[in-house]
């Protein structure tokens, strides 16, 4: 699968990232989280000091909004063009998640890796599930692997992946959480429009669901 591209597309909260990660070392593929790549930058506070683009980004960030589409899209592009100069096939979670997007990503991954090694999944999720499991969401501080909410994992303080410690984003507060999930209706969900007028077959996956039941579901599709 060393040409396969995989994009999932899903609300906060509905295992995107999760999936993202089981797929990636199921098959092999590089896991590029939108968010991981942002927060590298906006972490960095030299890099704030003195780069406006990133400083914009850090406030909108901190405020539940998505960074600002054309600086993710120069990280992104850069990234996909990387990974395809080595062979590399990639699985995304999390972009595009805008119009902008879209219309600037699909035309380079199509170019290096073929539209027609590019699946697309939609994990459905309500708003109330997203806020219940994004409130109790962790993550490993170093990698930022996801660290489910559920009863197996709560006593977990060592990331079993990387050894760094479990931490609780200051992003999965209720009431960011639910203007994220706002974002995501008005941003995100037209890209899925967006793909079916380019000829794209997003799968749509029920998200309200076991871990394994959803990877089940993506799995009959790969």
């Amino acid at each position: 699968m060393s040409k396969q591209v995989i994009i999932f597309i899903a609300p906060p909260g509905a295992g995107k990232g999760t999936q993202a990660e089981l797929i990636a070392k199921k098959f092999g593929l590089e896991h590029i989280e939108t968010s991981n790549l942002g927060e590298v930058k906006i972490n960095d506070p030299e890099l704030v000091k003195k780069d406006p683009e990133v400083a914009e980004a850090k406030r909108r960030y901190n405020m539940g909004e998505l960074f600002p589409p054309p600086w993710i899209v120069k990280l992104i592009v850069e990234k996909i063009r990387e990974l395809a100069s080595v062979g590399r096939g990639i699985v995304f979670s999390g972009s595009p998640r805008t119009l902008y997007e879209a219309e600037n990503e699909m035309p380079e991954l199509e170019k290096l890796y073929g539209k027609e090694n590019i699946k697309i999944f939609y994990i459905k999720l309500s708003e109330n599930e997203s806020i219940r499991r994004n409130s109790s969401r962790r993550i490993c501080e170093k990698s930022r692997h996801p660290i489910p909410g559920f009863p197996q994992y709560r006593d977990l303080v060592i990331c079993p992946e990387d050894g760094s410690p479990i931490i609780t984003r200051t992003l999965d507060k209720p009431e960011i959480i639910r203007e994220r999930y706002r974002v995501f209706l008005k941003d995100t969900k037209p890209v899925l429009d967006f793909l079916k007028k380019n000829d794209y077959d997003a799968i749509t996956i029920e998200g309200e669901q076991p871990i394994g039941k959803v990877q089940e579901d993506i799995m009959k599709h790969l």
